[in-house]
């Protein structure tokens, strides 16, 4: 087994985008694999909106499904050669700074008061993270939906720090639906929630895994737990165990602040800026990013001399397939990693 590591980098005085600074921004991360002497055999796997650094550690799943099959010694991003790490990204809540943290100045939770990021705050974090770590450049970035926003943006914004992205079932383009604004029906009636500052009055947690049902059953998870459950009861009790799993871990603030960050990501007007190769995977059951995406998306890019290439996991995992039925695009993967150390 290769070694798997947890740990944290804290930046002090992180500046954002919007001329804010956070006193200090930490990002906690999970590694496998060794790192070369020169730091130049890293891959970067970015998680996605709900999920964390763990979803490339064995035997943990995570929103998307386990990545560990993915990840691993002679896996298609292999750690015997690799040095694998998934950040946790800044405003998330598997260890990094977010809205629960206690902010220096005040002392108190940060709460409603967390600052806007973007996704490109979110990128800049890791570039400074992998710096501290002696990571002085990447093979590839890698990851599933929201994981898949920072791949791009990572290709935009430091399009000489690695030699080509995977951005899996998601989009170089702009959320199209108002994110905020189902949240809010979804905890504003909970007495608890007090505006986001609910550390002091109670706790969100039910209306959390509620709201995880409704987001897993529309992923397709209930589909999919439908083939191991046959008893309608036992499948719904399945899908309610895995959100308050889910629910006792993360804080309902990531939600808000994460959703925020995509309002401003939009990379289609960047394709220009991309100078490395692009694996770029869609589900053909994914309702969210839906493969009649792919149609435009591939011909912008190649008309902005981006040498991309396109795979379409025939999958009924819907938003899921990723992890799920990680089997079906695995070689794909492995090839186009050969592809970039072929140079």
């Amino acid at each position: 087994m290769d070694p798997i590591t947890e740990g944290s980098v804290t930046l002090p005085a992180f500046r954002l985008q919007n001329g804010a600074t956070l006193p200090e921004a930490t990002l906690a991360y999970v590694a496998r694999g060794t790192l070369a002497p020169d730091g130049r055999n890293a891959i970067l796997v970015t998680h996605g909106y709900t999920s964390g650094p763990r979803m490339i550690v064995p035997g943990v799943a995570s929103s998307e499904g386990a990545w560990s099959s993915l990840v691993g010694p002679g896996a298609p991003i292999d750690t015997e050669r690799y040095f694998v790490i998934c950040s946790n990204v800044l405003g998330s809540s598997y260890g990094s700074t977010n809205a629960a943290s206690i902010e220096p100045r005040s002392g108190r939770p940060y709460g409603a008061r967390f600052p806007a990021i973007t996704i490109a705050d979110i990128v800049a974090a890791q570039r400074l993270m992998l710096d501290r770590l002696g990571v002085t450049h990447l093979r590839a970035v890698v990851g599933p939906s929201y994981g898949g926003y920072q791949a791009f943006q990572w290709a935009v914004d430091y399009p000489d720090f690695m030699d080509g992205i995977a951005p899996v079932v998601t989009s170089p383009l702009p959320p199209q639906a108002d994110r905020i604004a189902p949240l809010r029906a979804w905890f504003e009636p909970d007495p608890a929630w007090n505006g986001g500052d609910y550390y002091d009055t109670g706790n969100v947690k039910a209306t959390l895994t509620a709201l995880r049902v409704d987001t897993l059953t529309r992923y397709g998870l209930a589909d999919s737990l439908a083939a191991q459950f046959p008893d309608a009861a036992g499948a719904a009790a399945e899908l309610r165990r895995i959100a308050a799993a889910w629910a006792a871990e993360f804080d309902a603030n990531s939600l808000f602040i994460l959703a925020r960050a995509m309002e401003s990501y939009d990379i289609a007007k960047d394709y220009a800026k991309i100078r490395v190769p692009v694996l770029y995977v869609l589900s053909r059951t994914d309702a969210l990013f839906p493969p009649s995406l792919a149609l435009g998306v591939m011909a912008e890019l190649r008309a902005a001399g981006v040498a991309a290439t396109y795979f379409e996991i025939d999958s009924e995992h819907g938003h899921l397939a990723s992890g799920a039925d990680a089997g079906k695009w695995a070689p794909v993967l492995r090839d186009f990693i050969a592809q970039l150390e072929a140079g």
